[in-house]
């Protein structure tokens, strides 16, 4: 049984794989996606999206991360996996699932599931090009405009090779729309001998549970539902082991808030050094009645000194504390 954290373009970049893997219960993680086209791709791009990749391609609590492509041609794609493994990575996902529309209209995601004959030559390709011992899985939707797909891009992702597939149970068309289709699931694990993770609309414990009752599988991903709950995995494994467990508090919250921002900011101009906290809050408050208060206290917010101080209001006293002793050891240096 594992639980995967999954590959959310612009939002779950290498700090929120250290945050998120760092509190636990996660077994694996996936990139955000490097775009393929035409060219070979350098070794810096690679490292952008997976810095990993100099630590083994573990993050930096030592849970394993996979490097995911994203294109529409076979040789293209070949050519960058094998690329990818020459800069370190240990583990190729391809990705068959993204919706945005300037993504598919590039030819690439979703708008592959319309033609899986083509989704078979690309995992095929990649799976020939890198060595055996490196795994290709891929990930896909139920289909592009309606499910009726499904099987046939499945069986065309294992006829080609790979060693695992990652199913979101929808369809492009679905979106994000609640429900997701875990049934679809179930029958794609009849037809598969390779493992089958589900992914799609897990919140909490009782999704996860529904989740794997209705599509049979062992494994899953979570995306939006880990980002709302931070400790999900945490909860899952605790309740499967008969374990007590102390979810995070908003304080701890605050915390990990905190880390990240710091983490950041460097990334940013200062009138946008607290746009990734603002967008990590817009899921937390799913899950956090007090988010929204902390959204709404900084959501017009630019400057960093007005963002530290709406932090310093509600940061635990023993984390103000951590920072500050910090932020002396660091200026002694």
């Amino acid at each position: 049984m594992r639980i995967m954290l999954a590959p959310m373009e612009g939002v779950v970049d290498h700090h929120v794989r250290d945050l998120l893997t760092r509190i636990g219960g996660l077994d694996g993680c996936v990139t955000e996606f490097v775009r393929v086209t035409e060219q070979v791709l350098p070794y810096k791009v690679f490292f952008r999206f997976a810095p990993e990749i100099e630590h083994h391609c573990l993050t930096p609590s030592g849970i394993p991360v996979k490097l995911q492509l994203l294109g529409g041609k076979p040789e293209p794609m070949a050519i960058n996996a094998i690329e990818a493994v020459r800069a370190g990575a240990k583990s190729i996902d391809l990705n068959f699932g993204c919706p945005a529309k300037t993504v598919n209209k590039s030819d690439g995601g979703a708008c592959l599931l319309r033609q899986p004959d083509r989704v078979y030559r690309i995992v095929k390709a990649v799976r020939d090009a890198v060595p055996a011992e490196i795994p290709v899985s891929a990930k896909i939707r139920l289909g592009y405009d309606d499910r009726n797909s499904y099987l046939d891009n499945a069986l065309a992702v294992a006829d080609a090779g790979a060693n695992e597939l990652t199913v979101h149970a929808r369809s492009k068309a679905d979106g994000y729309k609640p429900p997701a289709y875990w049934e679809y699931i179930a029958d794609i694990r009849q037809h598969l001998a390779i493992p089958v993770v589900a992914n799609g609309e897990i919140w909490n414990l009782a999704d996860y549970h529904r989740c794997r009752e209705q599509s049979g599988c062992d494994d899953v991903m979570l995306g939006r539902g880990l980002l709302a709950c931070p400790d999900l995995a945490r909860r899952i494994m605790a309740d499967l082991q008969g374990e007590e467990y102390r979810p995070l508090s908003w304080g701890d919250i605050c915390s990990l808030l905190y880390d990240y921002y710091q983490q950041t900011r460097p990334r940013y101009l200062e009138k946008n050094c607290g746009n990734r906290i603002k967008q990590w809050l817009m899921y937390l408050r799913l899950q956090y009645p007090q988010a929204e208060a902390f959204f709404e206290r900084i959501k017009r917010e630019r400057e960093p000194a007005a963002i530290e101080q709406a932090f310093a209001e509600v940061l635990p006293k023993n984390h103000q504390a951590k920072q500050q002793h910090l932020a002396m050891d660091t200026e002694a240096l």
